[in-house]
């Protein structure tokens, strides 16, 4: 079998040439193991870097034989640069397995994936053990997050990020997914093939800093909930049925207020009552917007990347 890892880089200069040397370690035994062919192989995938990234994968191809390098036009996001690495893995390669260049996750986790891979397993999951070394704020929120996406009925595989070994055969088919708005860690599930999940202890960066600022971290979660579900329309929808009946109570109480001359005018319960059907159109028309906007995002078909370099 033929495999090749796929590393999206994004200014990951400080830290590309430590990941290349553990990733050849790994490499290299497997082909001693006889686990995989001599012909495989290391893909860097460089997301419009604006540091030296791409000089040091041009280094990087001079020195190994087995270097890869796929240079984008410009900065898509992590996910678009993945799926682009991905598919242009799978063309002349058995199994692909992704992992970021932060050396946050373990690399001899690869051992067994291929060994599940042996086993049947199309995808094989890379999942931690832990978040010991997330800050509390964003160990908890992405705790909700998982949980969120689960009552929301998105498949995803909890504390997975995108470290996974694919199958071309599963590769084959994700290429079919033609969507704008990509969230991996869902679409993948959805393929049905044989999985199965090995775990590992994730680490603190090699160095240089994280790509996935709150910011980033808070569009990835929106746009992850969004493109796997319809729930939150749904919600509204049910909210809308809960404060329709509230408001019929609401009136009735007014209603015996008036007739027994209990009826007291004032502004609270009507500025609280504007207050908060303000806010929850407001919230319900940005939910509808979302979604609206990513039609129109689909609807122009345009290209999720575009490949300026590749280095074979």
């Amino acid at each position: 079998m033929k495999l090749i890892i796929v590393v999206p880089c994004y200014n990951e200069e400080m830290v590309i040439i430590e990941t290349n040397n553990q990733l050849q370690i790994v490499v290299n035994k497997l082909i001693d193991e006889n686990k995989v062919t001599a012909e495989s192989s290391i893909l860097y995938i460089d997301d419009g870097s604006n540091d030296n990234t791409w000089n040091l994968i041009n280094k990087l191809r001079n020195d190994f034989h087995n270097i890869k390098g796929l240079k984008l036009s410009k900065n898509v996001g992590h996910q678009n640069a993945l799926l682009a690495g991905l598919l242009t893995a799978k063309i002349d390669n058995d199994i692909v397995v992704s992992i970021d260049a932060d050396l946050q996750d373990d690399v001899n986790v690869i051992f067994k994936m291929i060994e599940e891979y042996y086993k049947g397993n199309e995808i094989v999951y890379g999942a931690r053990n832990s978040r010991n070394f997330d800050s509390f704020f964003k160990k908890h929120t992405a705790i909700l997050f998982y949980k969120l996406m689960c009552f929301l009925g998105a498949e995803t595989i909890y504390n997975h990020a995108d470290y996974r070994l694919m199958s071309k055969k599963s590769l084959d088919e994700l290429s079919n997914f033609n969507e704008r708005n990509l969230f991996l860690r869902g679409m993948i599930p959805l393929l049905g093939f044989s999985s199965t999940t090995v775990y590992y202890d994730r680490q603190s960066r090699f160095a240089g800093v994280s790509k996935y600022p709150l910011i980033k971290m808070m569009n990835f979660a929106l746009n992850g909930i969004t493109s796997m579900s319809v729930k939150p329309l749904r919600l509204i929808f049910l909210l809308g049925i809960i404060i329709f009946f509230i408001s019929i109570g609401m009136f009735v109480y007014i209603l015996l207020s008036y007739f027994t001359g209990n009826a007291i005018a004032g502004w609270s319960s009507l500025i609280l009552s504007v207050w908060f059907l303000g806010s929850l159109i407001l919230i319900s028309v940005g939910v509808l917007g979302e979604y609206i906007g990513k039609i129109y995002n689909e609807t122009k078909d345009r290209p999720r990347y575009i490949i300026e370099k590749y280095l074979d």
